[in-house]
């Protein structure tokens, strides 16, 4: 009886009874916590894939006129296979493939098409080895995007003008090196002449020549046929330099004022600005509103594309023009704001006019310049799309 007394008494194997107890519940808890990030990720992984694909078929069903139902479906579930295919294994990615399903409602209105797409899919995601404790060996991963996108059959026609800088400062140079290199006429940021130096850089009036063509070639695009887009120029120093009346399309706009632009005097943006928005304000005949009414397009939005590289030389004319900006936009105009190579206070004055953040672009280069100017016409004459959650 003692020695099974002693048995009773002795707690020296307790800790060994606990830790075989205990172990798997330890190996289950470290498992989960890996296998919950790891779904996390996953999950988000998957959200973003689906996201960008109804993304693509929204756009592609907007903008292709050839567009299919069944080619849709398959970009999407193509699309989805892309993104994830440096996530997953080969196998995995096919698995997600083939559970791809891309949903696509199509409504017809007076007001033209709206595409409601939705792309789900899923897969099955492997676990670590630690969670097999709990018996538990793969997860499935889901996720579901949707978006809206339409065309108008009643297409929204524009009136832009484009408000340029042509002060002596648009001679300096950008940054872009011409070659072969040869001595040419070199200008400082205030337009004084330097000597002519080697090597040559484009000035950046002729970079802001480059720019506006291609903002006018981004309408020419959008409007091959000169039915919807409208446009004039106005160019300006210490005064208004140049200008044309508005017309349709884009090419009194080219050989009038951009193509013929050259670079002198001082900044004084508040003229161009008011005629611009005169231009665009004035009803009654011959007005923009009452052409493009004429010419059936009911749905208008007119836009003003205000670009300089300095600042001007009097700060009353900041205020002044900043006041017709606040005007142009209370009266429903769109205003982009470039501000090319310019000063604190010339930046200053453009964020002011920009009808948003969204319509603010702040140009170091000739490459930012162009860039800019491109993004403003695509803009200007895209389809648009949001997604939804």
């Amino acid at each position: 009886m003692a020695i099974f007394k002693h048995f009773a008494d002795d707690r020296g194997g307790n800790f060994g009874i606990m830790t075989a107890i205990m172990l798997p519940v330890l190996i289950g808890a470290g498992g989960l916590a890996i296998d919950v990030s790891n779904m996390m990720l996953s999950k988000r992984g998957l959200q973003e894939a689906t996201d960008a694909a109804a993304l693509a078929v929204a756009t592609y069903m907007a903008q292709d006129p050839s567009a299919t139902e069944e080619d849709a479906r398959k970009l999407a579930v193509n699309f989805v296979k892309g993104q994830m295919a440096n996530s997953v294994s080969g196998s995995v990615a096919d698995d997600i493939a083939k559970s791809t399903v891309a949903t696509i409602t199509t409504t017809t209105n007076s007001d033209g098409k709206r595409y409601d797409i939705k792309v789900a899919s899923a897969y099955t995601l492997s676990l670590t080895p630690l969670m097999s404790v709990f018996g538990k060996y793969s997860t499935p991963i889901s996720t579901s995007s949707s978006t809206t996108s339409g065309i108008s059959q009643a297409k929204s026609a524009l009136s832009m003008t484009l408000v340029l800088d042509e002060s002596g400062s648009m001679l300096a140079n950008t940054s872009e090196k011409i070659t072969p290199t040869t001595s040419c006429a070199q200008y400082n940021d205030n337009g004084s002449y330097i000597g002519t130096l080697k090597p040559c850089y484009v000035k950046k009036i002729e970079a802001l020549k480059t720019a506006g063509n291609l903002l006018l070639d981004q309408l020419d695009k959008a409007d091959p046929k000169s039915k919807y887009v409208r446009t004039n120029a106005i160019s300006w120093s210490s005064s208004i330099q140049d200008s044309n009346n508005f017309d349709w399309g884009t090419k009194k706009t080219r050989t009038e004022v951009i193509n013929t632009m050259s670079a002198g005097g001082g900044t004084e943006s508040y003229a161009p600005m008011k005629r611009a928005y005169d231009n665009l304000i004035t009803t009654g005949k011959g007005s923009e509103s009452k052409i493009q009414s004429d010419a059936g397009n009911s749905k208008l939005t007119k836009y003003i594309v205000f670009m300089t590289d300095g600042a001007n030389n009097s700060t009353l004319s900041d205020s002044y023009t900043e006041t017709v900006c606040d005007s142009a936009k209370s009266a429903g105009m769109k205003i982009y704001s470039i501000a090319f190579m310019a000063p604190t206070r010339g930046q200053q004055l453009l964020t002011k006019c920009a009808s948003g953040s969204e319509y603010y672009f702040k140009a170091e280069s000739m490459d930012d310049l162009l860039a800019a100017f491109q993004a403003i016409g695509e803009e200007a004459s895209a389809s648009k799309t949001l997604l939804t959650q």
